[in-house]
This record gives structure tokens, sequence and C-alpha cells, in this order.
């Protein structure tokens, strides 16, 4: 297993959940370049982690994530040309294909200020839970970038549709926890200091779930989305037959019938 340097990693081996916590509370957890490479490398490294069934990435002190250090990467991308600056752009798309293709559950749990490179990792998690401070915003219009970064522009409307994405893309205005919460953008919203309590529970709750048929549903979601419907409903079909085959289903059927949990792989 990988052994970070620039961020923390806790494995419970009871329960299966993983939990990388950015802990650079002194700069809001800002993102240094080692830090974008490292996380890219986790969760590449967490896709064939037999012991991890479910993944959290959550923020010490009172922020979750600003994105990149304005004196450890901003001002340093002046030095770079234009080759330069694309190795560093591919590496932070990079680190949000490597959350999109983790084949675990990846959970966010999020605090004080989400913003920037920050906001667009928590987008990558499967499911964000967010205290009451976790104010989130996509700041990269108001430093003259494009909004389109690290792939927001793709997964964001389809989390809260077109018409809130572009708002929020383009604006790059804050928005609170709760409206996060009312558009889809978070699934829950939490009282303070209990953001990553809950996400715990909801991650352990996972990892007593059938991880593989999990897996799949994780890799159809990501799938189907350029699918039109006839091609996503025949690739349904083929998975949910072969899942049938799978030792879950029985062990689902033979619990129910014994009136017990299931004990799934």
């Amino acid at each position: 297993m990988f052994q970070p340097n620039s961020f923390d990693y806790v494995l419970d081996a009871d329960t299966g959940v993983a939990t990388i916590t950015l802990n650079r509370p002194e700069r809001l957890n800002a993102l240094t370049f080692e830090v974008y490479d490292e996380l890219r490398r986790a969760f590449y490294a967490l896709h064939d982690e037999e012991n991890v069934r479910v993944v959290i990435i959550t923020g010490t002190g009172r922020g979750f994530c600003t994105g990149g250090d304005v004196e450890d990467i901003i001002g340093r991308l002046f030095e770079r040309d234009m080759r330069g600056l694309l190795e560093f752009t591919r590496m932070t798309c990079d680190l949000i294909l490597a959350i999109r293709r983790c084949r675990k559950p990846v959970l966010g749990a999020l605090n004080g200020t989400v913003a920037g490179a920050g906001a667009v990792i928590a987008t990558a998690c499967d499911m964000r839970i967010g205290a009451e401070s976790a104010k989130i915003a996509y700041l990269f219009t108001r430093v003259g970038l494009s909004g389109a970064d690290m792939g927001a522009a793709w997964m964001l409307p389809r989390i809260i549709g077109m018409a809130k994405a572009s708002e929020l893309l383009m604006t790059g205005d804050f928005i609170s926890a709760e409206e996060a919460h009312r558009i889809g953008l978070y699934n829950r919203v939490v009282p303070e200091g209990e953001a990553l309590n809950s996400a715990t529970d909801l991650a352990e709750k996972l990892a007593r779930g059938p991880s593989f048929a999990l897996e799949i549903t994780k890799d159809s979601l990501n799938r189907e989305a350029s699918m039109d419907l006839a091609g996503a409903l025949e690739a349904e079909a083929q998975i949910q037959a072969s899942l049938m085959l799978h030792p879950d289903f029985r062990e689902s059927y033979d619990a129910f019938v014994e009136k017990r949990d299931p004990n799934f792989l």
C-alpha cells in the first residue's frame, strides 16, 4: 500500500473504510504540486486495494480544501511555458479521473471552505456530506480562467442541471451548504463537526454491502453518461444478467429466507 507524505491516510481494517485527510489547516488545506500528485496516485492504488471497500476524503481545520496554493502553485505557474502548464493541468485532471475510475465508492466529508480545485474534488466524489459551514464555489473565472476546469463542466451539469451549473461555473460565487443541498450538490447537510462522522456511518453501511455490485453501479454511471437510451438499456441487461451469477445475489436470497443479514463478499 502507498505511504503518503502530504496527507493523512487511515484504514479501518474491521470495516474496510479508508479515510484520506488533507492536513494543511494553516493553509485551509490548499493543494501543492506534491499533494495533487500523491492524491492521484493514492486513488489509482486504492482502485486495486483488496482490503478497502469505501473511501472518504476530508480536511482538517476550518476548510475542506481551497484549491491550489497561491504561493506554492499559482505563483510558480508563471514560470512555466505552455508545455509545463499543460503538464500541470493534465495532472490535475488525472486526479479527477482517478477518483471517478476508482472502483470503490468515494465519499466527501466537507467542512468550511470548499473552493476551486477543492470544489471539483468534492464534485468528483460519488456522494458529498456537508457540514453547515461547508460553503462551496468554483472560483476559476474569478481569477481569469475557464470555469471548465478539472472536469467541472462535465460533472456538475449531470449533478445539478445545466442552468445552475452554468451559473456556478460562470460567476464563481459561493453558495451555502443549505443551497448546495437544495440543488442536489450535497447529499446531506449535518451539524458542524459531524460531517466526518456522518460520512463514516454511510461508508460503513456501503462497506457492508455487495462491493462488486457497487463497483459495477459506479462504472455504469460513468459509462452511461455518453450512451443513448437503447445502448444503456442493453448494457444494463447484460450487466444485470451477469450479476445474477455472482455469489452475492444468491447470498441475498439465502439471507432473506433465513431471516438474517446478508454476508456479502
